[in-house]
């Protein structure tokens, strides 16, 4: 089942939150910054070791202070920088990280708007990726959460996902 929600990620008492991660891992600011904070310390010393990350790509890590057993990290594309393949790479986030969920037997997982901060993915475009892909996914999770961060983005999500679910 998906839900879209408004909701602080880092708050989320899930099996596991994705975070909207830069290459190095090692924190930034929005949601990155937000879920580096409340994670802790420890958080950076264990991504120290993991190399960075790709975009596209994902990789996984305990929640620590979070109330989420894992974070699976992600780069999304930088949508301003006109990267080739951009809705591709962006798709790529959300199935390696459902990927990379299904190995570590998790089954609820929460979904920050990838990309749609500072690397201005338009919301109709990140929406619809997240939403198209969560729904091949949704049936090997128990519950997949949308975390929206504001008004455009929740509203884009709520009405995407009801024209969605209306056609089949």
């Amino acid at each position: 089942m998906i839900e879209i929600i408004k909701e602080d990620i880092t708050n989320l008492e899930v099996d596991a939150i994705v975070n909207a991660a830069n290459k190095s891992l090692l924190g930034g600011g929005g949601v990155d910054g937000a879920i580096h904070r409340k994670a802790g310390k420890e958080l950076y010393k264990y991504c120290l070791k993991l190399n960075g990350c790709l975009t596209g790509e994902a990789k996984i890590t305990p929640g620590f202070n979070l109330k989420a057993k894992y974070i699976i990290h992600t780069v999304a594309p930088i949508w301003y920088k006109g990267e080739e393949n951009r809705c591709e790479l962006l798709k790529n986030c959300y199935v390696n990280s459902f990927e990379l969920a299904l190995e570590n037997n998790i089954k609820t997982i929460a979904f920050p708007c990838l990309g749609m901060g500072v690397y201005k993915v338009p919301t109709d475009v990140g929406g619809s990726i997240a939403i198209d892909t969560s729904l091949e996914y949704q049936d090997r999770f128990e519950k997949i959460y949308l975390v929206c961060f504001n008004d455009l983005d929740y509203d884009f999500y709520k009405k995407y996902l009801m024209e969605k679910q209306e056609m089949k």
